[in-house]
């Protein structure tokens, strides 16, 4: 059995349905379905006696004491975070709180989980710590893309705060022993994504005729990683990745936003025609936001490398199974746009002159 934190978000929901899928392993899953936190994620699992679902916050340190005790995880594989760069520019503490101080207490848990273990269950246990590109900074656009000795470089509240427990994860390592993996991913797109981020928010406002916000030029450059591919990186690392070492997985797909948003209306004009023209019409350039990072790339040849690990999907592969999974699932989109998501983007694009 592992504990995963975070499952019933984007990312870790996927991972569950891939472990569970992949593996049959049985999954305690930790999550305290803030905001983006969704169990209709999970719903094809609701029946599933794999899957063990806590609704609790990581820093709830006697509940995740109880959950290791009792359940006796041989690895934790920590997704749980605030994740969204205009959102803890709009409010860090949120960020501070969940990525900072949840995971120093996830990580003392772990810590204590660890050293009552005897022999091989001692040997074999493993925490994982699902991180990101942007700890790094940014990228000029000739400058190689990073790798696991980049210096950390972070921009944003959101990325501060990533590195500040980057950065206790391999403490916690060196200093106590805890037998940690750190994986740096690039940005995920792919099904159950919160239509917060930019590859969801274009299809859903494309498909209900609103404007298609673009910050700045939109030559902001990102590599693109589809989530399934990211779930099947953090498996191999977990079951074969060298304890104390960090591991960058990318898609090797980089591409600047105002292409992936020209993609996306030219395959929504392909599979959900409308009558009023091409989706592109609706593209607004708006104020880009305070830091924005114009570039960032992952170099993932060490994970290849040792581990044999590539992507499955190309971008052209895996944007057109997001868009297809957005169009199958718009009972899933509605549920999700709630008043207090709706509140948000009023919000969050209110104040943006368009350009």
């Amino acid at each position: 059995m592992i504990l995963v934190t975070g499952g019933a978000g984007f990312i870790g929901a996927n991972f569950v349905l891939d472990w569970i899928e992949a593996t049959g392993e049985p999954v305690v899953n930790l999550d305290a379905l803030t905001y983006a936190g969704n169990l209709a994620n999970l719903k094809s699992l609701a029946q599933d006696s794999r899957h063990i679902f806590v609704q609790g916050d990581i820093g709830d340190r006697p509940l995740v004491d109880k959950l290791l005790k009792d359940h006796q995880p041989r690895a934790i594989v920590h997704f749980a975070a605030e994740s969204h760069v205009d959102r803890s520019i709009h409010g860090p503490g949120a960020f501070i709180q969940t990525n900072v101080n949840g995971t120093f207490t996830l990580l003392e848990a772990a810590r204590g989980h660890w050293m009552s273990l005897q022999g091989s269950a001692k040997d074999a246990f493993r925490f994982h710590h699902v991180s990101t590109d942007e700890v790094y900074g940014s990228l000029k656009p000739t400058d190689p893309p990073f790798t696991e000795t980049h210096p950390y470089e972070p921009n944003s509240p959101y990325s501060a705060s990533k590195a500040a427990s980057d950065h206790m994860v391999r403490a916690w390592h060196h200093t106590y022993g805890l037998p940690v993996i750190t994986t740096n991913c690039s940005n995920n797109y792919g099904p159950y994504h919160f239509p917060e981020k930019l590859i969801p928010l274009m299809i859903v406002n494309a498909l209900a005729g609103k404007p298609l916000p673009v910050y700045g030029d939109g030559m902001q450059v990102r590599d693109w990683l589809y989530v399934k591919d990211h779930c099947s990186a953090i498996r191999e690392v977990l079951a074969r990745g060298k304890v104390g070492e960090t591991y960058n997985i990318g898609g090797w797909n980089e591409k600047p936003n105002i292409e992936i948003v020209k993609t996306i209306c030219g395959l929504l004009d392909e599979l959900r025609p409308d009558a009023g023209g091409s989706y592109a019409r609706h593209i607004t350039y708006v104020t880009d936001r305070p830091g924005h990072d114009r570039r960032y790339a992952i170099d993932a040849r060490k994970l290849e490398r040792e581990l044999g690990w590539k992507p499955a999907e190309t971008f052209e592969t895996g944007i057109r199974k997001t868009v297809q999974w957005y169009l199958d699932n718009a009972e899933w989109v509605s549920q999700v746009q709630s008043g207090a998501y709706r509140e948000w983007v009023a919000r969050n694009y209110a104040d943006r002159s368009t350009a």
